[in-house]
C-alpha cells in the first residue's frame, strides 16, 4: 500500500530531509509539535513499527539515535523525546521531538504552522549538526 511516506521516499512528494541511508529516512514533520520535530522511517513499507523484522528494527533505532544527537545539537533543548503513535500514516515511523517539558510531547496540542523558509532553515541546522 503506497502511503505519503512512500511518495516522499520515491521523491514524488518533496520533504525537508535531514538524514538518509539506503534503508532509512529522516525528515521534518510539516505539522510539528515543536520546531525540529523529525519523523524517522524505514524505506521498506511496513504499517506497524512492531511488525518490523528485528534486524531492520535495530537499525532503525540506531539511525534514530544518530539523528536525535544531531537534532539536540541543532535545536537547543533538554532532551529529544521519542514517540510512536502510528495511527495517522500506515507506515512505521518514529517521532523525534525537541523537548524541555513533558507537555512538549502532547499530540493533542495544536501543531505549529511553519513557513517553507522556516522548515528549510531548521533542516539546514540539523544537517549542519551532523558535521560537528
Amino acid at each position: 500500500m503506497s502511503t505519503i511516506f512512500s511518495k516522499i521516499i520515491s521523491g514524488e512528494i518533496p520533504a525537508h530531509k535531514v538524514a538518509e541511508t539506503s534503508e532509512f529516512l529522516a525528515f521534518l514533520d510539516i505539522n510539528p509539535l515543536k520546531r525540529g520535530h523529525v519523523l524517522v522511517i524505514p524505506k521498506k513499507e511496513i504499517d506497524y513499527l512492531f511488525d518490523v523484522e528485528d534486524e531492520l528494527y535495530a537499525g532503525l533505532m540506531i539511525f534514530a539515535k544518530i539523528v536525535a544527537k544531531a537534532l539536540k545539537k541543532a535545536i537547543p533543548c533538554k532532551k529529544v523525546g521519542v514517540a510512536v503513535i502510528g495511527l495517522e500514516v500506515p507506515h512505521a515511523h518514529i517521532h523525534l521531538i525537541p523537548m524541555d517539558e513533558v507537555s512538549d510531547l502532547d499530540f493533542s496540542k495544536p501543531k505549529l504552522k511553519l513557513t517553507e523558509q522556516e522548515l528549510s532553515e531548521t533542516a539546514l541546522k540539523i544537517l549542519n549538526a551532523f558535521k560537528d
